[in-house]
């Protein structure tokens, strides 16, 4: 074919322009399928005369509305508004109609049965000829409630907690700010109740985070039972809440809602059978003396929660000043101490341990100190309570172990004779999965027999699950390693798993040891932990001897050995080998 025949030629059928094929068609042809494409088309369709009137529906139309064609020719659309919209909206509706010829948007309308939906509507305008006057309206529609679904589920998840159906951290700042807003309109009062679960990490890391989830959840039902209908609560993540109380006359209002919260946890909580006990620290900050912003409010908050934390948790505190130069010392070193480990800032003092029959130094306790760059020495219960909530404690434990192991095997290479040693484990270190694997390491790494290290353990430790601390004392126990009760007395009242525990000694708290020559209840205790121990075939060791009357009163009655300053305040390695020394070298008293 020559170039002026291809010119000539009609083209193919896939580059025949839509128009051109459609003119192709005969028109009765054209008019069938145009029918046919008007009836099965899934959007549903109306059409109306310049008067507005319905002169055509399809099918969609009526599987939408639930009106049958013969219901709806000759109406007026109206006949599906839902009454949800106002005059204004059809107005601003009909003259964009007009002035560009088309409008789309979202309108909600009613079906036959009554019930309301959103739908997506198309309306375009048909005139006579360019320019000419309005012949009709078409309109396509459809049902978007399932995107009204997804968009519901959408905003849910962008301003609520997926775990706990409570506001996130957004949709609380923003109805803080509003409350904010509204108090000072009125001059009312609002706090902010920040509220944090106390060793919430223990119940995960040793229950799971499924039984967390079901805790956090029965507690977040929980608070929303104490609060009033116009206040909120959120969660922020993890075991943080938030309440926002609005409208308040006075200080008093916030602390009744706050001890009512308090009093929320006081109730057991059943988990999958577990019954659960729940403490929280409480801050409470209030607009307008705390703060005018919501951020700063919330920051408040959170530093009289801390505080609360510092006074022993399960408490509340509304937020004074001062406490911001707390929190602030508290961060710097929370900061400073996670890389103490990396630096090389930790340092082991040893205390001795004496057998009162025979005099003799049988132990020496491992106890950690802190050599802070700026701040010198710093004391176990200024930052173990820190690296207890930080998670540090698990690493830094290890690194006890191993260096006192490294200390023993030490001694023992320079020819002398080395008590036992005694680590203290910290109960989240107990809990943390395979403690006895990383202790048999250290052994083997230095040398030394588990038969000469004690480890050292609390009460509560040992109490917050039972099954489980049951089956790593046996895996302790089964290595040869001694287990001691430290600080016993202050703990749990129950004694059944003094029986139950593969536990070689109990050590009275010092608290009851410091008094015991002048408070009758002192003394009975330690009497009769030292009777108790005796019966179940355990050693005692009475902690924080200071006086030789003290001393005295132990050995009278057959407390097995003591350690306190009357021997030797806790020193460092090199010191309490001349200690040692010293002690075995002196006369017998």
């Amino acid at each position: 074919m020559s170039k002026d025949d291809r010119r000539l030629a009609p083209p193919a059928n896939d580059e025949m322009p839509e128009r051109e094929c459609a003119r192709m068609l005969p028109d009765a042809e054209r008019l069938l399928v145009l029918d046919r494409a008007f009836e099965c088309n899934p959007m549903a369709i109306m059409v109306t005369g310049r008067d507005n009137r319905i002169i055509a529906v399809n099918r969609s139309f009526t599987r939408l509305t639930g009106y049958a064609a013969d219901e709806a020719l000759g109406r007026q659309p109206s006949m599906l508004k839902s009454g949800l919209h106002n005059p204004e909206f059809y107005k601003a509706m009909w003259d964009t109609l007009h002035a560009i010829g088309e409008w789309s948007g979202e309108i909600w309308d009613r079906r036959k049965d009554g019930s309301h939906y959103p739908k997506w509507l198309d309306i375009s305008v048909v005139r006579d000829g360019p320019g000419g006057p309005v012949s009709h309206y078409v309109a396509f529609f459809k049902d978007i409630s399932a995107n009204k679904v997804v968009e519901e589920r959408i905003r849910l998840l962008a301003y609520h907690d997926p775990l706990t159906g409570l506001p996130n951290r957004l949709l609380l700042m923003d109805r803080l700010t509003h409350a904010l807003a509204s108090a000072k309109r009125r001059q009312a009062l609002v706090a902010v109740l920040f509220i944090d679960l106390d060793h919430f990490k223990n119940v995960n890391d040793s229950l799971g985070h499924a039984v967390g989830d079901k805790l956090l959840w029965e507690i977040a039902h929980r608070l929303n039972t104490c609060v009033r209908e116009e206040d909120t609560v959120a969660r922020l993540g993890g075991d943080e809440f938030v309440v926002v109380l609005e409208s308040l006359q006075d200080r008093e209002d916030a602390e009744h809602i706050a001890n009512k919260v308090h009093r929320a946890f006081e109730r057991p909580i059943q988990v999958e059978g577990r019954v659960l006990h729940a403490t929280a620290s409480i801050g409470i900050a209030v607009h307008p003396q705390d703060g005018d912003s919501a951020e700063t409010l919330m920051q408040n908050a959170d530093t009289a929660m801390y505080q609360a934390k510092a006074f022993g948790r399960d408490n509340c505190q509304f937020f004074a000043p001062f406490m911001s130069d707390r929190v602030r010392e508290r961060l710097d070193l929370e900061n400073t101490l996670r890389h103490a480990l990396e630096r090389d800032e930790f340092e082991l003092y040893y205390q001795p341990i004496v057998d009162l029959r025979t005099d003799e130094v049988v132990c020496a306790e491992a106890l950690i100190r802190w050599r802070h760059p700026d701040q010198g020495l710093i004391p176990p219960d200024r930052f173990i309570p820190i690296a207890e909530e930080t998670g540090c404690i698990v690493q830094i434990g290890d690194w006890v172990i191993d260096q006192a192991c490294r200390i023993h095997a030490a001694w023992r290479a320079r020819g002398m004779r080395p008590p036992r040693m005694a680590v203290n484990v910290s109960p989240r270190q107990f809990r943390q999965p395979g403690l006895a694997d990383r202790i048999r390491r250290s052994l083997d790494r230095h040398g030394v027999e588990a038969a000469q290290i004690d480890i050292e353990l609390t009460e509560n430790a040992l109490m917050d699950h039972p099954d489980m601390a049951a089956r790593i004392l046996g895996d302790l126990k089964a290595m040869g390693l001694g287990i001691v009760v430290d600080d016993f007395g202050t703990g749990y009242s129950s004694l059944a798993y003094l029986k139950t525990f593969p536990i070689d000694k109990l050590k009275i708290d010092r608290s009851f040891v410091r008094d015991l020559l002048t408070d009758n209840s002192d003394r009975e205790i330690t009497l009769a932990v030292i009777a108790l121990s005796h019966n179940l075939g355990l050693k005692v060791v009475a902690e924080g001897v200071e006086h030789p009357r003290q001393l005295e009163f132990l050995k009278r009655h057959h407390c097995d050995r003591a350690q306190g300053y009357f021997y030797s305040q806790p020193v460092p390695a090199g010191e309490f080998l001349d200690f040692l020394r010293e002690y075995r070298e002196r006369p017998p008293a």
